[in-house]
C-alpha cells in the first residue's frame, strides 16, 4: 500500500468543503477524479514538480470507494486522518452526539497492539 498517497488523498479531500461533499456523494466519480488529477501532484510545490507514476493500489481504491475506514487503517492509512473526515462527512448522520465517533471506534474494536504501521 501507498501510505503516503492514502494519506495524501485524505488529507486533500478533508481540507475542501466541495471535495468533501463529493466524496459523500459520489466516492467512485471522486476517487478516479481524484486519482488521475490530484495525485500526482505535490503538496506545496510548483507543477513543474509533479510525478507521474502515483496510483492507487485496487484495494485502496476498494477501501476508498467504500468509504471503508477499518480497510483503511488495516492497510496503514492514519487514523487521525480518516477520523476527521469522516466526521466532516458522516457526523450529520447520527442524532447523538459523538455517536459518529463511538460508531468508528466499535468498527475498530476488533484491532489491538500493536496497530498497522501508519508511518509514511
Amino acid at each position: 500500500m501507498s501510505r503516503y498517497l492514502v494519506d495524501k488523498f485524505l488529507f486533500t479531500v478533508d481540507r475542501d468543503a466541495a471535495l468533501t461533499e463529493r466524496y459523500r456523494e459520489e466516492p467512485a466519480a471522486l476517487v478516479a477524479w481524484w486519482e488521475a488529477e490530484m495525485a500526482n501532484r505535490v503538496l506545496n510545490c510548483i507543477a513543474a514538480e509533479d510525478s507521474t507514476w502515483l496510483s492507487f493500489t485496487e484495494e485502496e481504491r476498494r477501501a476508498l470507494v467504500a468509504h471503508d475506514h477499518v480497510a483503511l487503517f488495516e492497510m496503514g492509512a492514519h487514523p487521525f486522518l480518516t477520523l476527521t473526515l469522516w466526521i466532516a462527512m458522516f457526523e450529520r448522520d447520527f442524532p447523538e452526539p459523538l455517536a459518529m465517533q463511538h460508531d468508528y471506534a466499535r468498527r475498530l474494536a476488533h484491532v489491538s497492539l500493536p496497530y498497522p504501521d501508519i508511518t509514511t
